[in-house]
């Protein structure tokens, strides 16, 4: 077989199983393909050795005929998620040098089901930002270019990396987190599968977090298929996560029955924003009709505490932010700065903070802090809470009158390009996740599916909201969507 490196999941693991290839070439075809997308800056860590390792391992697995889906499927690891003895720097500098001695529950759950791991891949500096502008490794860069343009375009953030990396075929897949949009938002620049679980689904036990109450690993894949398995394979109950749900994992992919009549899909009026482009506009409605056509019941559902989503979301991130990264001082790991004659403790922590975070953490530091410190705690951090609680409940509501998913578009535009935005008011940059902080603020699961192009050639994305804990009644939607659309475009290779 030629191009191993362009297969899906599903027809991996079907050539796998046939003999048709192995685990140790469909790695190898990555590593090369890898090898020759520097331009890109996806993979940050590369690890050929261990992947070659590891993809011999798959193959002897593979030869006992009792491998799970995911045995000998190359992947990409973003750099959030801590790997025993491999960097693991979530793109900051004050992480430099840290190799934890330890696997987060995720990305040891994927390599206990036999995959394969080339590398870690490039982010948002402790996933703050909406276009992988904020690494200290420098800008990860969308494969796709605008017709007639040599512009360098954003992946999106912050799995900028991991999405950049799934389109452009170095890996078949990648893992993503979530927090307010930053699998989602990606996903839809690059014309990839975006699926953010149910909060609580997946552990983050071993991912650096960022906003604990929001955060949410999940797969990025080149189909709803292979969303449905890579899930299967994350998702489990973790006693090491106070949050992590107790819960039996559903075969996602059985799910996909291609059967959406008679379900009842949502439409909310208040995602109709002013200034929102046409062409976005059109491919929301053009959406709605394939799941019409599909035999789905398309409904008008309101969900009146959308337009306080974002400044809620941008009050408890940020809080919670400001608390996670207290424990970057310089004491146990990472970077620490150089002390004059004189400096203690306190100096120490000073110089080593400003040298390590970049600046959009540092802001979200500061707002963090403020927003949590005497006199303004109820001024904003609970008033955001109590904002959040009914963002929840008009959810709860419109699923309990009978919708069983929500569409909506996945972003407010098609990627842009690189420094278009890093000089600009960040609201501005903020405004990219309007679209998809209500489903964390709710902890509810999203997917964004790949439906069309714009005018510049450029790859737009459809959202899905579904019921929690139903991802595999959303990943079925999803997949007649998928289906409806029959999105197949690519990135022509200019890198």
């Amino acid at each position: 077989m030629t191009d191993l490196n362009t297969l899906t999941i599903a027809q991996a693991r079907d050539a796998l199983r046939k003999k048709e290839t192995s685990a140790t070439e469909l790695t190898q075809a990555c590593l090369a393909r890898i090898e020759g997308a520097d331009a890109l800056n996806a993979f940050v860590h590369k690890t050929p050795d261990l992947a070659l390792d590891q993809a011999a391992a798959a193959d002897a697995r593979l030869g006992l005929g009792d491998a799970p889906a995911m045995c000998g499927i190359p992947l990409g690891i973003k750099d959030l998620f801590c790997t025993r003895g491999v960097a693991s720097q979530a793109a900051s500098r004050i992480l430099e040098g840290f190799r934890p001695e330890y696997e987060s529950t995720v990305s040891q759950k994927l390599l206990d089901a036999g995959t394969i791991m080339l590398g870690k891949l490039n982010m948002d500096e402790f996933a703050m930002g909406s276009s992988n502008e904020t690494s200290t490794y420098g800008n990860a860069v969308n494969p796709w270019r605008a017709q007639g343009s040599e512009a360098a375009l954003t992946p999106g953030g912050s799995s900028g990396g991991s999405a950049a990396a799934v389109a452009a075929d170095l890996c078949l897949a990648a893992t993503g987190t979530d927090t307010g949009g930053s699998i989602r938002q990606p996903a839809a620049f690059t014309g990839i599968t975006g699926l953010k679980p149910t909060y609580g689904r997946c552990s983050r036990w071993g991912i650096v977090a960022f906003a604990s109450s929001l955060d949410q690993a999940g797969p990025m894949t080149k189909t709803v298929r292979d969303a449905a398995i890579m899930l299967g394979a994350m998702a489990g109950h973790d006693a090491r996560d106070s949050t992590s749900a107790d819960l039996p994992v559903p075969d996602f992919e059985a799910a996909l029955t291609g059967d959406i009549r008679g379900k009842r899909i949502g439409i909310p009026s208040e995602y109709r924003m002013d200034g929102m482009p046409q062409e976005i506009e059109a491919l929301w409605s053009r959406g709605a009709e394939m799941l019409r056509d599909a035999g789905a019941e398309i409904v008008d559902i309101s969900l009146p505490h959308t337009k306080y989503a974002l400044p809620a979301y941008y009050v408890i991130a940020p809080a919670e932010a400001s608390s996670n990264l207290a424990r970057y001082d310089g004491v146990r790991y990472g970077h620490r700065a150089k002390l004059a004659q004189g400096d203690g403790i306190t100096e120490m922590y000073e110089k080593t903070r400003a040298e390590g975070f970049g600046h959009e953490v540092q802001r979200r530091v500061m707002v963090g802090t403020y927003v949590l410190s005497a006199g303004f705690y109820d001024a904003y951090y609970n008033r955001a809470r109590k904002v959040r609680a009914l963002i929840k409940r008009d959810f709860d509501e419109v699923f309990a009158g009978g919708i069983d998913a929500i569409l909506t578009p996945a972003t407010p535009s098609a990627a842009f390009p690189l420094g278009q935005m890093k000089d600009a008011d960040p609201v501005a940059m903020y405004l990219n996740d309007v679209f998809t902080v209500t489903v964390n603020l709710a902890g509810l699961p999203g997917i964004s599916v790949p439906t069309g192009l714009d005018a510049q050639g450029l790859p737009l994305g459809l959202q899905l909201i579904g019921r929690p804990w139903e991802e595999g009644e959303l990943l079925n939607v999803a997949d007649a969507m998928e289906r409806a659309a029959g999105f197949v475009s690519k990135p022509g290779q200019w890198w």
